[in-house]
């Protein structure tokens, strides 16, 4: 969750083309590159980097190349229409094709591939793991 925000609630906005920023491996040896445009919720992003540690039993290094800033907003339960746009619920990303979202520094590759795959189960697009 963003700490401060300069509007509160956006407006939903399109995920179209490619992704123009964030797609080449900047940091570690290893990537993880997503296929697909989706929204990846920040609790999505803290279970695949639970999954990463979890592997690597602090072995290398990680590095998480996406942050969720943008708010969605939901409306209670059984609320009537109307009544205006409801409060804030949760953060996500909207990632589009060939962004980057971790790296990993200090592992051999086969270590980084299972560590990453177990990574790529708890998100919902299809990814690809690259290396430099």
């Amino acid at each position: 969750m963003p700490r401060k925000v300069k509007h509160r609630k956006w407006r939903k906005g399109r995920s179209e083309g490619k992704s123009s920023r964030g797609t080449e491996i900047a940091f570690g040896s290893f990537g993880l590159k997503s296929l697909e445009a989706c929204w990846i919720s920040a609790r999505q992003i803290e279970a695949s980097r639970r999954a990463i540690i979890r592997y690597l039993k602090r072995g290398g290094k990680l590095w998480i190349r996406i942050f969720p800033q943008k708010p969605v907003t939901r409306k209670g339960t059984e609320i009537p229409m109307g009544g205006g746009k409801g409060s804030v619920d949760h953060y996500v990303f909207p990632i589009k094709p060939g962004r980057i979202i971790f790296e990993i520094e200090g592992l051999k590759e086969e270590v980084a591939k299972e560590a990453f795959r177990r990574a790529a189960d708890k998100l919902p697009i299809k990814t690809k793991f690259v290396k430099k």
